[in-house]
């Protein structure tokens, strides 16, 4: 609008000054002023378009596929065996710039859909693959029907069909909601699943269970740990998995699945002994580093710090075991395991940590003691059998 009128008051005072030349040359004057106001006042106008899908339509899969039936522990493709078509989200930004910038607008899309996997009854899913790797199942929103007889139809399902709606019984499927799909290239990746089930009735008879390493410094903690690993990046100290917020819950969950008559588990926590010789071995928590950046957690154990507990051995510049569960990990570990309705039994556990080249006296004759023995050679000095022994005697007391 400026542009216009501005060419026309231009073009009059042009001509009222200097004639026909003056007009021509005060219409140019007004119009270029013009195009400046209205570049201010209203933007250019240009829309930046984003990548944008021609067809929100799904490919679902050919019917006739076979429904497999699953033993054990494996890992499946599924079918699509529902979808609506792709969501789509518009966004728009305006840029900045000299006289007002272009509108740069966005697309993203979300899918809804469901994959069958197997005969049902599973006993659960584990991890997920998208496009061949791991899928970070606490980001996306999804829904496993383990293939009962008597299962019901999902709620998305009936929500977006209305009316009667299929539950699909006897069949294992997955039901995604509004999963993003920015990170496969605006399309459904190829999914596969890692589904157990459980073969017989040994898992159901399994009444009590031990858990290992017991040398893990945050790894019994159901909280996300991290720490700052190499080039100063942050990396999880105790989650490596996909299908869940750390390793305890994901293999808990797990364990818990599988054996559903569990009732109690015996938890397993180490310190660590340095010396095969009774009256010389000191007993005391580990750690993996004298000093380490960790954020979500502190390691203590027994009002013992990082900095005056026991550094493990090396091999080959990395920790020989790792660090004795902190207090608060061990705390969290039996908190969760009542949660789930489980006694708990702490059970207290010594690694030795006798490195190679310790030239370390061997109650046993030999040059030096034994790499890494077992805590059950802990014994006098000589041993029972050697020369000298003062096996029975008031000294080994």
């Amino acid at each position: 609008m400026a542009t216009l009128v501005l060419q026309v008051a231009g073009q009059a005072l042009g001509a009222s000054l200097a004639g026909g030349v003056g007009g021509v040359l005060g219409r140019a004057a007004g119009a270029l002023a013009g195009y400046a106001l209205d570049r201010g006042f209203f933007g250019s106008g240009d829309v930046k378009e984003g990548a944008r899908l021609s067809d929100l339509s799904v490919q679902t899969s050919t019917e006739g596929s076979a429904i497999p039936r699953v033993y054990g522990r494996t890992r499946i493709a599924g079918q699509i065996i529902w979808a609506t078509d792709y969501e789509e989200v518009i966004s728009e930004e305006e840029g900045g710039g000299k006289g007002g910038g272009s509108t740069v607008r966005t697309y993203q899309y979300y899918a809804n859909f469901a994959v069958a996997l197997c005969e049902g009854p599973i006993t659960r899913i584990g991890r997920i693959w998208a496009d061949g790797k791991p899928l970070d199942q606490t980001q996306i929103t999804y829904r496993v029907h383990t293939g009962e007889s008597g299962q019901q139809p999902d709620a998305l399902i009936v929500a977006k069909q209305g009316g009667d709606v299929p539950a699909y019984r006897g069949v294992a499927y997955v039901v995604f909601e509004r999963l993003p799909l920015v990170d496969f290239g605006n399309r459904i990746p190829q999914l596969t699943f890692e589904v157990a089930r459980i073969l017989d009735d040994l898992e159901g008879r399994i009444r009590a269970v031990t858990v290992i390493p017991g040398t893990t410094e945050f790894g019994y903690h159901d909280r996300l740990v991290t720490r700052r690993g190499e080039d100063d990046e942050t990396v999880s100290d105790n989650r490596h998995t996909g299908a869940a917020d750390t390793d305890w819950l994901a293999a808990i969950d797990d364990l818990v699945a599988t054996c559903p008559n569990l009732e109690s588990v015996a938890l397993v926590v180490a310190w660590f002994g340095t010396d095969l010789r009774c009256g010389n071995c000191t007993i005391r928590p580990g750690v993996e580093a004298e000093s380490r950046a960790i954020d979500g957690a502190t390691w203590q154990v027994a009002g013992i710090g990082r900095g005056s507990a026991h550094l493990v051995s090396r091999i080959d510049g990395r920790p020989a075991y790792g660090g004795t569960p902190s207090d608060e990990t061990v705390i969290a570990a039996i908190r969760d395991l009542k949660r789930r309705g489980l006694r708990v039994v702490l059970s207290p556990f010594v690694m030795m940590d006798v490195p190679d080249d310790n030239a370390l006296p061997d109650p046993y004759g030999a040059s030096e003691q034994a790499t890494y023995p077992w805590r059950g050679r802990i014994t006098s000095y000589p041993a029972p059998g050697e020369a000298g022994s003062v096996d029975k005697s008031a000294a080994a007391a």
